[in-house]
This record gives structure tokens, sequence and C-alpha cells, in this order.
């Protein structure tokens, strides 16, 4: 039976291109789960954009001596143009800048306020006497108070990935000056946090306790039981959405209350755009909002904005958040500063048309339960073991050999041996883990049964040696053949939310055509996919090799630039 789905994206900060850590981390296990439900026959709705108020914005604007909305502009085309040229298929991809936007995160903010979910609080808090301004979060680097690591942020150290608060840090600075800060005093709108604990202990800790992945239940456990305290939802700052009320003297939406807030007015302008109701998305209890972030998201996602929807009270509130860990790069953690990161467009242009592979690569390498490695030398062995020699190697075979006997018709299907029916059931098996571990977010685990069902497909033929045998047997020939094309048919389905690239070559290889059942639903039928006297297209190589050459130029760039 069909279902609604709201699956949402981590909206990236727009101060930098896009890399594979967060390719890995978040939006290739959203797609391949978005697509995944879609091919189910669901009613899909992916959503995502670009986090534009972030203080990462202007901190970069004050470096290069440009305005924030420069900034954003610059990058926000960047990022959206390279999620669509490596094949992330979301249904809207809009930004937090936009007026759509700044008129839900009002909206929403008043409505919380009417229903009393604020406090106004003066606190002491960190300024800049040089740069005459109030110092939020990411403006303050310090100590970890927990790890010890020297840079970390205000709100949250990068290195061990513990949320604290600004005046927990050791030896603060500012990061504008590396001043040392004083304290003023300023009043912000709290969000009453503490007046959900009772809600989200039952809901995270007894109703998901070994439903969602231990990282996220952990991290989640740990601050409830710290005790949850009231969380500021505004700064002092001039670039953001301003806070809607009177005398709110310059003060904008804190970031991590507005930028979640994005997932409902991008939902909101993809339905305008395409003449649906929204409002199905987001406050019908029959569908599931599902969030892909990044581990060091999970608190926000996890108890501040479902405390925000539930406070609202007209919201559906999060089914799960799959939070994946970090990917580091050759041995070491990935760092923006420091330039060691592979920049999606730069891996665009140096390996044109081998988005796939890098799909492949950071699905079967995922940093699901723990962080992970990504080393070139990986990527090229991956490439050329296992999409060359195994995936494209037994497509090819198969079409070739196809076009060589039958002049590309797909031969009668004769009588089945049992070993013929014994290969059947092991890619009905592999189907069946595909499916299971896609619906359980385990990603690594269901690419690796996809390309198991390739291994199979080769196995079959080596077996079988129809090149030997077709002379003295050629009927035995055309079962084999067939076989090995429905095989090939089941990969061009299995293989979409993994390598959609390639599953369309397979399917123009094998000229698909709408009315053969090639879905999900057709593949859990005992039918076979494939009807005889079809006619197929020429072979074409899926995966080229990739040459040492090519491996040692960008290692020598990765290390050069850093």
């Amino acid at each position: 039976m069909s279902k609604t789905y709201t699956i949402t994206a981590a909206l990236p900060y727009t101060n930098g291109p896009i890399h594979i850590g967060h390719l890995a981390g978040v939006y290739v296990p959203a797609d391949i789960y978005a697509r995944y439900l879609r091919i189910m026959g669901n009613d899909v709705v992916y959503i995502c954009g670009s986090d534009e108020h972030g203080v990462p914005i202007t901190i970069k604007a004050k470096k290069e001596n440009k305005t924030p909305q420069e900034i954003v502009d610059r990058y926000h085309q960047n990022i959206k143009n390279s999620f669509s040229e490596f094949g992330i298929s979301f249904d809207n991809y809009s930004r937090t800048s936009a007026k759509i936007h700044h008129d839900t995160a009002s909206e929403f903010f008043l409505k919380l306020l009417e229903k009393n979910s604020f406090e106004e609080l003066t606190s002491e808090q960190f300024y800049d006497e040089e740069e005459e301004q109030f110092l939020p979060d990411r403006f303050l680097i310090g100590t970890c108070p927990k790890c010890g690591f020297e840079e970390s942020y205000g709100d949250q150290c990068e290195k061990c990935g513990t949320s604290h608060n600004p005046r927990d840090l050791i030896n603060p600075r500012s990061s504008i000056t590396g001043n040392k800060p004083s304290l003023r005093t300023t009043k912000h709108w709290y969000l009453k946090l503490d007046k959900f604990q009772g809600f989200l202990e039952k809901w995270i800790l007894e109703d998901n306790k070994g439903v969602w992945k231990s990282n996220v239940y952990g991290q989640c456990k740990s601050w409830l039981d710290d005790g949850l305290k009231p969380r500021a939802v505004t700064r002092d700052l001039d670039w953001g959405v301003p806070v809607p009320v009177k005398d709110s003297n310059g003060k904008v939406l804190y970031v991590w209350f507005d930028a979640p807030i994005g997932y409902i007015s991008s939902t909101k302008e993809w339905a305008i755009d395409n003449k649906q109701n929204w409002e199905k998305y987001w406050k019908d209890d029959n569908t599931e909002l599902i969030h892909f972030i990044g581990k060091d998201n999970i608190v926000f996602h996890c108890i501040i904005f479902p405390a925000m929807l539930k406070a609202h009270g007209d919201f559906i509130i999060p089914k799960n958040v799959p939070a994946n860990e970090f990917l580091n790069l050759e041995g070491s953690k990935i760092s923006t500063s420091k330039n060691w990161a592979v920049w999606l467009p730069e891996f665009l242009n140096d390996f044109p048309g081998k988005q796939d592979v890098l799909r492949y690569v950071l699905t079967i390498n995922a940093p699901e339960n723990k962080d992970n490695d990504f080393t070139w030398k990986d990527f090229q062995n991956r490439n050329n073991g296992e999409l060359v020699a195994i995936l494209g190697n037994f497509i090819n075979r198969v079409v070739v050999l196809t076009k060589k006997y039958y002049e590309s018709y797909i031969p009668a299907n004769n009588e089945l041996l049992d070993k013929d029916k014994n290969v059947l059931d092991l890619v009905n098996h592999s189907i069946n883990k595909v499916e299971e571990s896609l619906s359980n977010f385990k990603f690594r685990d269901a690419c690796s049964e996809f390309m198991n069902i390739a291994r199979i497909g080769n196995k079959y033929l080596a077996d079988e040696e129809p090149w030997k045998i077709i002379k003295e047997n050629p009927e035995r020939v055309k079962t084999v053949i067939f076989i090995s094309l429905h095989i090939s048919s089941v990969l061009a389905i299995v293989s979409e939310p993994f390598i959609p690239f390639t599953s369309k070559k397979i399917k123009n290889i094998l000229n698909f055509k709408d009315e053969i059942n090639w879905t999900w639903e057709g593949l859990k039928k005992k039918d076979f996919l494939i009807n005889e006297n079809h006619k197929i297209n020429e072979p074409e190589l899926l995966f080229n090799r990739i040459e040492d050459s090519e491996i040692q130029l960008q290692i020598d760039k990765l290390h050069k630039k850093n």
C-alpha cells in the first residue's frame, strides 16, 4: 500500500561548496532512500535548501569584505548546480533567504510566542569590544570542556561532537579579532525546552528505543539525562530572519531555530509550484517524516526541532533520524579551513561521467555506525574491481552474446534445470535483502547485496559457459542467455537508488519499454521481467578503468593544496 513520506536532508551552509563528507553523511543516503520509496510506488517529497543565515556566512563575508547576501548568492547556485549534476533528486531545493521562508519562520515564532512557549531572559554574553558586537556561538573559539580540543566553537566541539554553551568554553576568544571578549548584558527569547523533557523522554527513550540508530539514541539520552534547559532562539546579529515583534532591537532568529523551519518553507514552495497541498506532508498523521543528518546535527533534529514542532501543535514529529558518523579523508579529518577535502565541483570536473562511481564508493564505505575513511586508492579499486569487473562485465557479456547469437533479440526460455531455479532463488533472496536493508536504513548492506546480484550473474555465466556449448546444445544456451538477461533487468531496477545514471544506461541497453513491468512490484513477482523476441540495443560499456596516474594526480593535488 502506498504511503506518504517527507524526506529532508540537512540544509548545507552556503559558505563553501559541497565535499564528500557532506555527501556520505547526508545527501547520498537520503537520495537512496527517496529513490527507493518512489520506486516502491510511494508519495514522496524530498526536500532541502541552502542554510543562508548561519554565522559561518557572516564570518566568510567579513573575511572577503563582502556582504552576506553576496556570499550566499554565490554558493547557493554552486551547491544547487553540484547537487543536480551529481544526481541528487531533490523535489525542491530552496533557500532560507527567500521571502516564503522569512514569512514561514516568522509565523512559526509568533505561534510559539502566542502559546507561551518562550520566556524573555536577560543574561551576560560575550562581546568583542574592537568589533563592537556581541559574539554568537560560532564567533567564539576556545578549549572544549570535554575533550580539550583548543579550536572548539561556542556551541559545539567539531572534534568530539559535544554540544555546549558559550560560557562552558575554556579561554574563549573572538574568532573575528582573536581578542579575549568581555561580558555584556543582553535580552533574548528562550524556548522553554525543559517543559518538553517528559515528552522527549517517552518519545525517544521509550517509543524509539531499539528503533533509532544507537549513535542517535545515545546522544539524545545523554542530553536528556543531563536535564533540558531553556535555550535561546534569538541572536544579536544583523543577518538573518528579523524577530517579528516590536522593540526587538535588531535581533534575528537563531539559525538553529530558523533553519529546520526551512524544510517546511521549502515544501510550501514546492507545493505552490506543483499545485499540491503542502500540509499533507507536514500535518497528516499518516505521513512519515524522516530527517537525514550528520552526527553534529543530532541534538537539533531530535530534541530542539521536535520540541518546536510539539510546541506549535499543528505538525507531525519525525519518525526516524538516521544520522551518520563522519567521513575522514586519507586517514585525517576533513577540514574545510585547511582545504583537506574532496570538493564536489572539482570531482565533477576531474571525473566527468563518474558520478555513480563516487556514489557507489561513498555508499559501500558509508560511515553509518562509526567514522570511516575515504582513500583515492579504494576509490580506484572499487571502480576497477567491482563496477568494471563485476557489474559492467556481466552486463556487457550478456548483451554481446545476445547480439552475437540472436541478433540482439531475446531468445526463447526453454525448460529450467534445477541449477537455473537455484540461481533465480539466489537473485530473489538478494532482492529481498536489499529491500529489507533499505527499509531499515542499512544502505551499506543494501548496496553490497545489490552488487551480489551481479556476482551471481557472473558466476552463472562462467559456470554454464554458453560460448562453449552453443553448437552442441543451442537450446540450452537460449535458456542461459534468457536468465542472464532477466538478471540484467533485475540489476537495472535494483541499481537505481544507488547508481541512477548507470541504471538508466542499463535500461537503455535492454531497450526498456513502458509496458514492461520493471518496477519493484514487478521484482517481487515470480514472473520474468523480460519477454522473448524483444530486441535490445547495442552493447555499451557501463564503466571504464581508472588508471594509477589519475589517482596519483588527485593525491598530489590534495597534499599540494593542503
